[in-house]
């Protein structure tokens, strides 16, 4: 199998990343896909995603749980809205998860992947051991479905992630490490925290940001690969010293201008693929 295949990022009716079509365009042989919405999520609608995706030679990596009242606008809004911290959503949202998570096996995927959220410092809280134990039941749904969870990076700095990842105590949690969204929340250093959770890197996203002038309080900028603080070939080249061989999946989601999105993902392939060739040549 080809080292560090690229991948995209797509959704069948979310509106986020490309559509299938931009990417099999583009030649992109992995993607990974933001789960649809719960009255796509059947047996049949599997089927015929399966027959395109078959079609069209191309292989869902991950599927990415994502919930209806999430909001990105700022940090205090992910944190009230985001992933299944937030109480008032958990267990509808755990649920939904669980149902994501038997969608994807009937996609033949072996990852399941999302952002859990912002999760409490206070080890010894209830907040704290309710997600912990949240997390284990999704993770033993997964086990049951012969599937791996991947936890995003973002709202969690490495120390904080390796820490929760312990507490979990489970052998099929596992990181997407997303070196932009280090950024974006202000939470680390991409690399150092990329060599820091190095071991459970299972899947990752290629993204670019820059800082912002007062990190972890106020958004930084999505900027296009390349363009920002996190260095792309070192990046890769830290991927191949953790011995990281799987997919490069470039997450772009400008949908609102989807020729840009397509010029820019098309430019995010190309640099990929010349950093790729320097890198093992």
């Amino acid at each position: 199998m080809e080292k560090w295949p690229i991948g995209v990022f797509t959704s069948i009716d979310a509106g986020l990343g490309v559509k299938l079509e931009v990417a099999h365009e583009l030649g992109v042989p992995t993607i990974h896909l933001h789960a649809p919405a719960a009255q796509t999520r059947t047996a049949e609608n599997a089927d015929k995603f399966l027959a395109r995706l078959e079609e069209l030679q191309i292989r869902v990596t991950a599927v990415f749980g994502g919930f209806e009242g999430e909001s990105y606008a700022d940090i205090p809004t992910v944190s009230r809205t985001v992933g299944l911290v937030p109480l008032a959503t958990r267990a509808a949202r755990t649920q939904e998860m669980l149902e994501i998570a038997d969608f994807a096996k009937l996609l033949n995927c072996g990852v399941v992947a999302l952002h859990l959220g912002f999760i409490t410092h206070d080890r010894q809280s209830k907040d704290y051991t309710d997600i912990v134990a949240v997390t284990r039941q999704v993770c033993e749904h997964c086990q049951q479905n012969g599937q791996d969870l991947h936890l995003e990076t973002g709202q969690e700095s490495a120390d904080g992630l390796l820490q929760f990842i312990h507490d979990v105590d489970r052998r099929n949690l596992f990181v997407n490490f997303d070196p932009a969204n280090m950024i974006l929340y202000g939470t680390g250093e991409p690399l150092e925290a990329l060599q820091q959770v190095g071991r459970y890197v299972h899947s990752v996203h290629c993204k670019d940001a820059t800082w912002a002038q007062r990190p972890g309080e106020e958004w930084g900028a999505e900027v296009p690969l390349g363009h920002g603080a996190v260095n792309m070939e070192l990046y890769l080249r830290t991927l191949a010293d953790i011995g990281y061989d799987g997919p490069l999946t470039i997450e772009r989601e400008i949908p609102q201008d989807p020729v840009r999105q397509k010029a820019e993902i098309s430019h995010a392939i190309n640099l990929l693929e010349q950093l790729k060739a320097r890198i093992w040549s």
